[in-house]
């Protein structure tokens, strides 16, 4: 299959190049540049112009359906794995051939799309995120008795955190979070903003739990990653030998700096933040959780400025929740606001993919790299607008087969 005659965007930060042909065989890109030979089966892109596809480094596709229902046995299972499905679908068909699931799925979700039984993207995950008693990613109600939290799981769907307290329960827990399929863990090691029972100033997990999870993740070759808002919370996590940090909101020059000197990645969240200053009701949350949101849109941009000026890496991710996650795109917006166009698409697609280990594969337009490929309708990098138009995306390829065509 030959794509042809689209300005390319390669990911890796170069200029674009226009009227490229790119030969891809057998799910992979072969060739980029010639001509195809007479008889070749050629996609006319003429006009459009073609991306790595976009890599969603934080999404929780369990919770695709209003919040404080689904965690509160108010909706049905159906409805949960409809709402998880349509959530996948609708990510695939928005451009992103990736995505890294940072807590709430098990490997059952995974497997259906990986099969083609329910389309969407090449799905990483952790399984269920790893947090204290009362911490972060603990959504029971107060009256709600601690053990019966596991009651809310639903094998091969979804479960959202395991609960942890001291090193012990931490070996264990992410034991059983790779017996479950997980790719890597992810640990709350400070309160957050959805969150029940803490403030964003809380630390929790001190260095030694962080640690024992470290041991585990680096025992099968993978690692932790960790949501975390303040900065004693995020250098607990480096100390502990943490790779990545999840919204980073008080992220200031001495934490970069740390992060830098040991390579310990960022992964901005904005999308979410804007979606939650809107409207909380819309992802199914009450009207209090947005006095925690106020302050974290700036905050994470003062990180972003903080991370790039220490040569931190620095990821991409949207951090959607609820029922209303059809426009993932918004994050790339948001960040071309910050930084660059350019910029937006290099985080979302070749330093994402480095920082969730697939870099060799997808990332970037190169031989040998596999053809997840999308074609937008004009130039994101002139029109950074587009990111954020799934209608702009004309054609989706993922590992070389057409998914998606309204050219």
């Amino acid at each position: 299959m030959w794509l042809t005659g689209a300005t390319v965007v390669d990911g890796t930060g170069r200029d674009p190049r226009p009227g490229q042909a790119i030969l891809v065989e057998d799910g992979r890109i072969v060739q980029v540049g010639g001509r195809p030979p007479a008889g070749a089966d050629v996609l006319d892109c003429s006009g459009l112009t073609l991306t790595p596809g976009l890599i969603d480094a934080h999404v929780h596709l369990g919770l695709s359906s209003p919040i404080e229902a689904s965690v509160t046995h108010g909706v049905s299972v159906a409805e949960l794995a409809a709402d998880m499905f349509e959530n996948c679908r609708q990510t695939l068909d928005a451009g992103f051939t990736t995505v890294r699931d940072t807590g709430g799925i098990d490997a059952g979700l995974a497997g259906v799309v990986a099969s083609g039984k329910v389309p969407g993207p090449r799905i990483l995950h952790c399984g269920p995120l790893l947090c204290q008693t009362g911490g972060h990613g603990h959504l029971a109600s107060e009256w709600e008795p601690t053990p019966g939290w596991t009651d809310h799981h639903i094998p091969g769907l979804r479960s959202l955190s395991l609960l942890c307290d001291g090193t012990d329960e931490m070996r264990k827990n992410a034991r059983e979070a790779f017996r479950r399929g997980a790719d890597f863990l992810k640990l709350c090691v400070t309160g957050g903003v959805v969150s029940r029972h803490d403030k964003l100033a809380d630390t929790q997990f001190d260095i030694a739990e962080i640690a024992a999870a470290v041991v585990e993740a680096t025992a099968r070759g993978t690692y932790v990653t960790v949501h975390a808002h303040n900065n004693e919370g995020i250098r607990n996590a480096v100390a502990a030998g943490a790779r990545c940090v999840e919204h980073g909101s008080q992220i200031n020059e001495e934490t970069a700096a740390l992060m830098a000197a040991h390579d310990v990645a960022h992964v901005p969240t904005l999308a979410v933040v804007r979606a939650l200053i809107e409207d909380t009701a819309e992802a199914g949350l009450p009207a209090s959780i947005a006095d925690r949101v106020g302050v974290a849109l700036q905050d994470q941009i003062d990180a972003i400025h903080a991370s790039r000026a220490a040569g931190v890496r620095i990821g991409s991710g949207s951090d959607l929740i609820g029922p209303r996650q059809d426009n993932r795109g918004r994050e790339l917006l948001l960040r071309s606001e910050i930084e660059t166009p350019m910029a937006a698409l290099v985080s979302a697609t070749s330093v994402n993919a480095d920082i969730l280990g697939i870099g060799a594969d997808v990332g970037t337009i190169e031989p040998g790299k596999r053809a997840d490929l999308i074609a937008l309708r004009g130039n994101p990098l002139d029109d950074p607008k587009l990111f954020a138009d799934r209608a702009a995306v004309a054609l989706v390829v993922q590992n070389g087969t057409v998914v998606k065509d309204t050219r």
